[in-house]
């Protein structure tokens, strides 16, 4: 399982989030023309070859030009994916007023990625935000058709693999039951059975859709686990409860505002301008680039920032990176540690081609993989290759004094980042060098056999003790994370993030 978890992992890393949901939004919109001919879904054809053109080329043009006059350069993959949405989000239909409504939410949909914005983050999913305002004017109402039992044979299994990717899989668990629960209260209430109460909001509601596709959208979330998990559960409310205001009554798509809104309350408001100040070679194969913040940048050591690196290439990665900061948040200036290997991504070669001076912006900060609070708990730092990252930030901020340990696996002594980081930290460090090369002499030298459950017990004898961290590549951290579990460690925190 743990073998089949790791190729997944592998094969999902090559696309970003957006480039995933494009995708499997796609092959959702061929199945519902599928099901249209079989005769499961009865919009006719042309009606929905048309509703999909109307909703991808005017929600396309639209960006563009509103690009050009707030002078900004538009996000394509991201225009397309807010026009699948709103295909799903509509009822296909030839009528002139119903065309006129859904083109009105699409060009709303663009409109508020700029004008309901905040230092150029948008504040409000763009789907949702376009369906409630066409809404408002009478012209068309949202229906979320994709909530079909018959689309449920494809839906089920993109939502599992979009939540996977993203990481967001108990965020959506928390909505859907939340949501499920209520609704299925009052159906049972009415009459229906228990299996009825459940099966109906799962297949004939857009649950499913709501919380694979908008729900977790990246930036319109907060930045803490704990934030995600309680503003899945108010969202799943407001989703789920039955109101009438008068002007507005309850809808997927007010649900999701409103959720959209206490995010943008609760997290690092805006993007914001990183001014580039220069590198350096960390090891053969990783370098620190340090950037200056225009304004101060809230995070927490552990944390990640998510950059915007313009790149003419294409890797099918999107414009997004997200990288781990390997600064103290008290540090006048951010760095981050990358893997630099060739071939180099498109976005790396931006990265790296940056001079002094240069200016990129970073669009969210991030993350869970936080030390406890305790100062006096132990903690064991499991350091594989590249993900020493987190933990140099980790260390540079352990004012307290707090007991640490840091297991770091790398090939060779020269791929030891931050040792003089490392060194006057005061942490105790334990190197396994697969080359047999001795480490420095602060460093415990953990010979070359590979870290099973038995030697890391060895190496680490109260590791029961300790809350442990695992950071590197999906392969590393799903291996190292079933041996420290292995021997005995009763908390095991990993570092893993979207990476959209």
């Amino acid at each position: 399982m743990n073998a089949l978890t790791s190729r997944l992992d592998t094969w999902l890393g090559r696309f970003t989030m957006y480039r995933l949901i494009f995708w499997v939004l796609l092959v959702l919109v061929v199945y519902s023309m599928v099901l249209n001919a079989l005769g499961w879904l009865t919009f006719g054809l042309p009606e929905m070859v048309v509703h999909l053109l109307l909703c991808l080329g005017v929600t396309y043009v639209s960006n563009r030009l509103l690009g050009l006059v707030f002078g900004l350069r538009p996000h394509s993959e991201s225009s397309l994916i807010t026009g699948l949405l709103l295909y799903f989000l509509f009822w296909p239909s030839l009528a002139t007023t119903d065309m006129a409504g859904v083109a009105l939410a699409c060009v709303m949909a663009s409109v508020s990625k700029y004008a309901l914005a905040f230092r150029g983050r948008h504040i409000f999913n763009p789907a949702a935000a376009g369906a409630f305002i066409t809404g408002l004017t009478g012209l068309n109402i949202a229906t979320w058709w994709a909530a079909t039992p018959a689309m449920l044979w494809l839906l089920l299994p993109g939502v599992a693999l979009v939540l996977h990717r993203t990481r967001k899989k108990l965020m959506a668990l928390v909505f859907l039951v939340v949501a499920t629960s209520i609704i299925s209260t009052e159906l049972v209430s009415r009459g229906m059975t228990l299996g009825q109460g459940l099966w109906q909001p799962l297949a004939q509601r857009p649950l499913l859709f709501f919380a694979g596709f908008m729900l977790v959208e990246p930036l319109t979330l907060p930045p803490r686990r704990w934030q995600q998990l309680g503003l899945a559960a108010v969202v799943g409310i407001v989703f789920a409860v039955p109101y009438n205001l008068g002007v507005v009554a309850n809808s997927p798509e007010l649900a999701l505002l409103f959720g959209n809104l206490l995010a943008f309350l609760m997290g690092q408001r805006g993007r914001v301008q990183l001014i580039f100040r220069g590198s350096r070679a960390l090891t053969p194969a990783t370098t620190e680039f340090t950037f200056e913040p225009a304004r101060p940048v809230r995070f927490s050591p552990g944390q990640f920032m998510e950059l915007n690196l313009p790149h003419s290439g294409f890797d099918g990665k999107g414009r997004r990176r997200v990288f781990s900061i390997s600064s103290a948040p008290d540090a006048p200036e951010i760095t981050f540690g990358v893997g630099t290997t060739e071939p180099l991504s498109p976005a790396k070669r931006a990265l790296s081609a940056l001079r002094p001076g240069d200016s990129i912006s970073a669009t969210a900060v991030g993350g869970d993989f936080l030390l406890p609070r305790d100062a006096a708990k132990p903690v064991l730092l499991i350091a594989a290759g590249i993900g020493i990252t987190p933990f140099l930030s980790h260390l540079a901020s352990n004012h307290s004094g707090r007991d640490i340990v840091l297991l770091y696996l790398a090939p060779g002594r020269e791929e030891l980042a931050g040792v003089e980081q490392l060194r006057a930290s005061g942490a105790k460090v334990i190197a396994r060098l697969a080359d047999g090369s001795t480490p420095p002499e602060f460093m415990v030298d953990a010979g070359t056999a590979r870290i099973d459950s038995t030697r890391l017990a060895e190496l680490v004898p109260d590791i029961r003790d300790r809350a442990v961290y695992v950071s590197g590549s999906p392969a590393n951290v799903l291996a190292l994370r079933a041996t420290a579990r292995t021997a005995g460690a009763a908390q095991v925190h990993v570092d893993s993030f979207a990476g959209y």
